[in-house]
């Protein structure tokens, strides 16, 4: 049965299969740059709006937490919602959002404000332009290419945090962090426009080769969310998401204000970090090609590693707090931060291809999301019962490790 989302147009056939899924791919690198780009800009105004308040490291990363929190337990709403509206919907939805939310932001007088507005509704905002739809819309265009086409979104990420840290610190330097918010929430805003008079038509119905192609071949095993749940892949895939963004994100949200804290200048610390978006393109890129090479598993064993490498270089910078330091930590584990999305995301959707793809798939992001904000506030949470860093990194460390087991013992994941 031929069903259409009310974003389709079924007068509307796309001429140029390969023209179209360039333009459906930068889209969604724009949007991924944006939403990480916004959504990693509080590191930068951590610092700030702690003076501001006089709150403790724990009541500031709170909301950074409930921003990822918020995103991935929206990630199946999203899913459904986008399997059923289609992405016009699911992405304008996303920026009046986080306009709405910054601009509230700019005006927070207590705590719970922020929680509300950079907390849950820029996380919320942030999952309608993410990953989920982003990689349901491309697996339309993109088939069997879908690795490589998510590697470049997740690389718009990085781009997002190359571009968007430094400029917020720039806008706090000038306007203070409330001016910062206000601009960034005209300007989410202000891109609505522009997103409702895309050919939505066009880039809703997919590659007509990408269908014909995976005709003969494709069988929907009749995947629900209920099945899935009950298949060991399913909690496999959700336990890496959490455990990897449980370590990712408890070093994420404060590594600005580490360096800062190290003795590095706050706009070196906030660019050095942006630089991350720069390497996180190789990273991404990398590792997807070492797929077709040494095979997924190997490909994402290894990106755990040079993780590890990572922070164990993190937490030298503190004794030796010097550029070159600074350089190796910043190439090995901003390269590998999200390098191992896209491999995971294909797994997902290969496994449980399908109908119900965007709902199962959505589902298993909780994890991320999940992961995310108890990450980041349990090292909010460590920093302030310790005084220091080093529990933290030991902590980070650790969660890296329990997040790549389910790639060494996980039967599906190993083949």
């Amino acid at each position: 049965m031929d069903s259409k989302t009310p974003d389709e147009d079924a007068s509307t056939k796309p001429l140029k299969p390969g023209r179209v899924a360039l333009n459906v791919l930068a889209l969604c690198f724009m949007l991924a740059l944006l939403g990480r780009g916004l959504g990693e800009s509080f590191t930068v105004f951590l610092k700030p709006i702690a003076e501001n308040f006089g709150w403790d490291r724990a009541e500031v990363v709170s909301v950074y937490s409930l921003t990822w929190l918020a995103g991935g337990l929206m990630a199946p709403v999203v899913g459904r919602l986008f399997d059923r509206y289609g992405p016009r919907t699911v992405y304008s939805l996303g920026l009046l959002l986080l306009g709405g939310a910054f601009l509230g932001a700019s005006r927070a007088q207590a705590l719970w404000q922020l929680q509300l507005s950079t907390g849950l509704c820029v996380g919320i905002g942030i999952a309608f332009i993410g990953n989920v739809p982003n990689s349901i819309l491309l697996g339309r265009w993109f088939g069997p290419r879908l690795p490589t086409a998510m590697a470049v979104v997740y690389s718009g990420a990085g781009a997002g945090v190359l571009v968007l840290l430094p400029a917020s610190q720039l806008l706090i330097d000038h306007v203070g962090w409330r001016g910062a918010y206000q601009i960034f929430g005209i300007a989410a805003l202000g891109l609505l426009v522009p997103l409702l008079l895309l050919p939505w038509g066009l880039f809703s119905t997919g590659s007509p080769h990408i269908a014909r192609k995976a005709e003969p071949g494709f069988v929907d095993g009749g995947w629900t969310l209920a099945s899935a749940m009950r298949h060991h892949a399913f909690w496999a895939l959700f336990a890496t998401f959490f455990f990897t963004a449980v370590g990712m994100y408890a070093l994420a949200a404060q590594i600005v204000a580490y360096l800062i804290d190290a003795g590095f200048p706050p706009l070196q610390a906030a660019t050095a970090w942006g630089f991350s978006g720069i390497v996180l393109l190789f990273g991404m890129l990398g590792v997807t090609q070492l797929d077709s090479i040494i095979g997924r598993r190997l490909s994402v064993l290894l990106s755990y590693a040079i993780s590890i490498v990572g922070i164990i270089l993190l937490w030298l910078l503190q004794y030796y707090p010097n550029f070159w330091l600074l350089g190796a930590f910043v190439v090995t584990f901003g390269s590998m931060i999200g390098s191992r999305g896209p491999l995971i995301t294909a797994t997902a959707m290969k496994i449980f291809r399908g109908e119900r793809v965007g709902t199962i798939y959505g589902t298993i992001s909780i994890g991320s999301g999940l992961g995310s904000g108890l990450g980041a506030w349990a090292g909010g949470l460590i920093h302030d019962w310790t005084h220091s860093y080093n529990p933290v990194i030991a902590f980070a460390l650790v969660a890296v490790v329990l997040g790549m087991i389910p790639f060494l013992v996980v039967p599906a994941l190993r083949r």
